[in-house]
């Protein structure tokens, strides 16, 4: 299918054909969606489907944010590109910190001290001198160093409608208090951080610093941050600065690549707190401002995003060593070369998969991922489902990616819910029977085509506590016979429904199928396929099943408060550690209550007392057994009906070069390199307008006004005899 979204041919005359034809010798295609000065820029181009709610790094906790806010701030960490298993390494921090262990009266502990007398744990980090922040309004100072933009009245805002449009922009150096700046912005609860709950049983003095914000929000007081201390967190000196821990808590050092850690200068706060920003839209959750590779330059999330290259970095460079192979697959050749690789990066919004994979195939995107409908088209699935590329793919250049992802997508269940929540037996039942009602196996050959593992537990393949095989299999939903784990028959479920109340999946109130709600993001027709399965599985009980679309920032806001009975959602590891899924489930994580993750808002005080235990272990047999017995509960309790674990399959065009897989990392557009020369060949080639029916229609038009020439003429001469 061709794609035309600039150049419709309703003003071309009738009588133009030809000049349409001599339009196409022009060299460029008819369709490109582009500017034609960009044809052979070093641009890399790309799509998303929803728009980014927050890109305010204290908020921001989604795939879709984080796309772009990665590429913009800079957490003192980062896991290296190329080398598996993940590790972390320093970004703007000079080296890896490690812990300083203290006792209860702050006295040091050697290394090899137990868990239980741990009372805090130090973490010193320095960061590398030099770093600048991208140009921004907020920076720019006058001759005597004053703020130029501090304080504008709301005639001086007139005609501003983004950064770009004050005429001085400004930089500075990063600084070590920025960090500590970040760290009470999460502790302000007018931001509402996602992870301020969970962080503030760990960063000494955060929860109450949040307490103390609270007190002056609720007086209508303005919070200047800098005149707050948070204990647990000091700046030592210009470059250092240091957070105090409860206890011993390794995975502490993973938040450290997360932008929640990332700095924010309290200079760009001041300056979007001025009267009659947020009208404009002049906020930090639209217009960032970071010491990355990038600057988002353009936000207008209805139609696309542009990432452009911050004129103020400081130049890192591409990893020179990686895992065997990485080398003789060409992820090696770049060693040592400044980073980034590319001058800009294009998003254009596609709500559609079908249009999204035609401007791939076009070459107008230089990367894919492969919808359920274009799977045949791409992939070829041999006896033992190995994937390889079709021929057509393998013409045109394409190169493809698998990897099973550390992520599990479940179908959750509001345990506040009456119906559906709750741990006594019947709720228990009700949950256990859709669990086993719920076929996985058979949504993954349908719509994933066999894209995914069915998961018996939070714990995706790959992360410490997954447990494989026959030790793996979750006994309320499956057994394991000879070929593996088989789904339970329905007959449980009918039996397990019965005992909670709802024989034949009738409510004994009303004598009708019992009505659940399911709330969803509604996405066009591959959804309502979905959709319909989701009813089906459900109808297999006897059970009414009512979906609810909404859209996606909506749904979430339905989450938080606890308005959705039953939702599906996902997570993506954060960090390669079992702690990062379980804390999903851990009570003082509740979604409703404490503003956590734990989207079902689950709490079991047995789950909770295993969960305290296991998450500041280090990985081991002990700390498997403990994990091993969560699960269990999980299992019983059903919060979730355990969904699946996804492979990724990507697409990439020949002339995309550096891609390789990594699930931790979230800033890796600043190792994508491009030949622009070779993709504005393939788009040449591919893009070829079709003439013979444009050349046809000519000689027809002209054949038909022979006829009417010939008339004409007649009458001319006639009248002048």
């Amino acid at each position: 299918m061709a794609f035309f979204p600039r150049t419709a041919f309703l003003g071309v005359r009738m009588a133009s054909p030809l000049v349409a034809v001599l339009a196409g010798c022009s060299g460029e295609p008819w369709n490109d969606p582009y500017p034609a000065e960009d044809a052979r820029a070093n641009v890399y181009y790309d799509s998303f489907s929803e728009r980014p709610k927050h890109l305010d790094p204290v908020r921001a906790y989604s795939a879709d944010e984080y796309e772009f806010i990665a590429q913009i701030y800079e957490p003192p960490l980062q896991y290296h590109f190329l080398d598996r298993p993940y590790r972390l390494e320093p970004l703007t921090a000079e080296s890896m910190p490690r812990p300083e262990y203290l006792d209860a009266a702050s006295r040091a502990l050697p290394d090899d001290a137990s868990t239980e007398t741990i009372a805090y744990s130090r973490y010193r980090i320095r960061i590398r001198p030099g770093i600048r922040y991208q140009p921004h309004p907020a920076l720019a100072r006058g001759a005597d160093g004053s703020y130029l933009y501090h304080d504008l009245s709301r005639g001086e805002l007139a005609g501003k409608r983004t950064p770009t449009d004050f005429p001085k922009q400004g930089t500075r150096e990063l600084q070590a208090a920025d960090y500590v700046y970040q760290l009470k912005r999460m502790a302000d609860p007018g931001l509402h951080s996602p992870i301020a709950g969970f962080m503030g049983r760990y960063i000494v003095g955060l929860a109450g610093l949040g307490q103390r914000l609270a007190k002056v929000r609720e007086a209508g007081g303005v919070i200047d941050l800098r005149e707050y201390d948070l204990e647990g967190a000091r700046v030592l000196d210009r470059y250092t600065y240091e957070i105090l821990v409860h206890g011993k808590y390794p995975q502490f050092l993973y938040w450290q690549a997360m932008p929640f850690f990332a700095p924010v200068p309290w200079e760009v706060e001041r300056f979007y707190a001025q009267p009659g920003m947020r009208e404009r839209n002049l906020v930090l959750d639209w217009y960032p401002l970071g010491t990355g590779p990038f600057m988002l330059t353009e936000n207008d999330p209805n139609l696309r995003m542009v990432l452009e290259r911050n004129p103020h970095y400081r130049g890192d460079t591409y990893p020179a060593e990686g895992e065997p192979g990485d080398a003789a697959l060409g992820l090696l050749a770049d060693a040592g070369q400044p980073l980034p690789f590319i001058d800009r990066a294009v998003y254009s919004l596609e709500k559609e998969a079908m249009p999204s994979w035609n401007k791939f195939l076009q070459g107008y995107y230089d990367a894919s991922g492969i919808g359920s409908d274009n799977f045949g088209q791409a992939v070829t699935l041999g006896e033992q489902g190995a994937a390889t590329l079709t021929g057509e793919m393998k013409r045109r250049g394409i190169r493809l990616l698998t990897a099973v992802t550390t992520s599990m997508y479940y179908m959750g269940f509001n345990m506040q819910d009456p119906v559906v929540g709750g741990l006594s037996k019947r709720a228990r039942n009700l949950r256990q029977a859709i669990s086993i009602a719920m076929d996985y196996e058979e949504f993954i050959a349908i719509f994933l085509n066999g894209r995914g593992l069915a998961a018996h537990g939070p714990i995706p393949p790959g992360i410490f506590g997954h447990r494989e095989g026959r030790t793996g299999v979750n006994s309320v939903t499956h057994v394991w016979e000879e070929h593996g784990a088989v789904r339970r028959p329905l007959a449980n479920a009918h039996r397990l429904l019965a005992e909670a109340g709802y024989a034949g999946g009738r409510d004994p109130a009303t004598g009708r199928p019992l009505v659940l709600y399911f709330d969803t993001v509604a996405r066009g027709p591959d959804s309502k396929a979905q959709h319909g399965w989701l009813v089906k599985q459900f109808g297999k009980l006897g059970l009414q099943l009512v979906i609810r679309g909404t859209d996606y920032n909506r749904f979430r806001e339905k989450v938080r408060t606890g308005a959705a009975q039953i939702f599906q959602w996902g997570w993506n590891a954060d960090y390669p550690d079992p702690e990062n899924f379980l804390f999903l489930l851990y009570g003082r994580n509740a979604k409703v209550d404490y503003g956590g993750e734990n989207a079902a808002n689950y709490r079991n005080p047995r789950f909770d007392a295993l969960f305290q235990r296991m998450r500041n272990m280090d990985n081991g047999p002990q700390r498997q057994a403990i994990i091993d017995e969560m699960i269990d509960v999980l299992r019983v309790d059903a919060p979730w009906v355990w969904g699946f674990h996804p492979k990724s399959y990507a697409l990439h065009h020949g002339w995309y070069r550096n891609a390789k897989p990594n699930l931790m990392a979230n800033n890796t557009l600043k190792y994508k390199r491009i030949d622009a020369e070779a993709r504005a060949e393939a788009r040449q080639a591919w893009n070829r307008p079709v003439l013979w029916p444009v050349a046809l229609l000519s000689l027809l038009l002209t054949l038909s006004l022979v006829p009417a020439w010939r008339g004409y003429r007649r009458r001319e001469l006639a009248t002048a005899r």
